[in-house]
């Protein structure tokens, strides 16, 4: 059976000294901090669409500043908690709060800033056009328009083509105006769907540098991805979910560890029959190789190379994979397609 975790105690501050067991209960070290501000609480969400249940009682806290990952295969419900995050969608129970009040207030929506997946800029509009258009529609006008176009058009690095049509620009390019164009209003959460969808990975690596200089400055990033190197790489936190419910959240070690395990795993080509069973060496159908774990490989792999040469295998060819998002997630959800 598969080893489902969820970090129950969210509240608590991340720590490099602090563990998580199976259950999700922390145990911290003395050395505590003050608790963290919570940007975003979700409690007991229900979403359903005539009988199906999109979202089955999402429990959600992020704190203020985090990066956070929202996975889950196609079907699962992430569109429908994003746009319940965004007051795009009503829920049929359980509350969704911004910094402690109701999302769907309109004083609490002028904190949140979204990005959706589908480009949402006029094409037959020059960038500086579409910013200050945007900026408009958040409230911005005079001087503090001018400005935070200005920052804009610096911070996407599109200065020498704010008089161009985006029409003419590039998938990335675009990507990039659709950011600045939900965040001139200085949003203390930014909600973005998909960002970086049919880029490539140039602009995929810009637009991280982009919400980086944001996090740095304080802002709360969700976003949602399909790219597990990206949000292993470059995100604080990972909440995978399917089915309508959250199946696994925390860091990626604590994902890893909780899940597949630490091990390396070492997968051999071997030439040649074995004239006996080595411990911990198995074929995987699968993948067509050799496969076996490991915890120490400078100690581990020598001995298992020398027992392989002995048993009359040769090794023509090695791989040592080291276990990641992508594993943890297939491991999760299955690899089943979706469609």
């Amino acid at each position: 059976m598969k080893t489902i975790f969820t970090r129950k105690n969210a509240n608590a501050p991340r720590q490099d000294s602090t563990q998580s067991d199976l259950s999700g209960e922390t145990r911290q070290s003395s050395a505590t901090s003050a608790k963290p501000e919570l940007a975003l609480e979700l409690f007991d969400v229900h979403r359903s669409f005539g009988k199906t249940h999109a979202l089955r009682g999402i429990n959600l806290t992020v704190e203020s500043g985090q990066k956070l990952a929202l996975l889950g295969p196609n079907g699962a419900g992430k569109t429908t908690l994003v746009r319940a995050i965004c007051g795009r969608l009503r829920i049929d129970q359980g509350e969704i709060n911004l910094f402690g009040q109701p999302v769907t207030q309109a004083s609490t929506l002028a904190q949140l800033g979204v990005v959706p997946q589908d480009l949402a800029i006029y094409s037959d509009l020059t960038t500086k056009e579409n910013l200050r258009a945007f900026g408009r529609l958040h409230g911005l006008s005079g001087r503090t328009l001018t400005e935070r176009v200005a920052w804009a058009l610096e911070w996407i690095g599109l200065e020498d083509r704010k008089d161009h049509l985006t029409k003419s620009f590039s998938g990335g390019m675009k990507r990039r105006v659709n950011i600045a164009c939900g965040v001139l209003h200085r949003p203390k959460v930014l909600v973005l769907d998909e960002p970086t969808v049919g880029v490539d990975p140039q602009s995929r690596h810009r637009i991280f540098e982009m919400l980086d200089e944001l996090s740095a400055n304080g802002t709360t990033i969700v976003l949602t991805t399909h790219h597990l190197d990206e949000a292993q790489s470059r995100c604080d936190r990972i909440v995978i979910i399917d089915d309508g419910q959250v199946i696994a959240d925390g860091g990626i070690l604590d994902l890893i560890e909780h899940t597949i395990g630490c091990e390396r795993q070492v997968r051999l080509r071997i030439e040649g029959f074995l004239t006996a069973s080595i411990p911990n060496l198995e074929w995987d159908p699968t993948l067509e190789l050799f496969v076996a774990e490991i915890n120490e490989p400078a100690e581990e792999l020598p001995q298992l190379l020398h027992r392989i040469r002995t048993c009359g295998g040769n090794v023509i060819d090695l791989e040592m994979h080291q276990p990641n998002l992508h594993d943890v997630f297939i491991y999760l959800t299955g690899r089943e397609l979706r469609e």
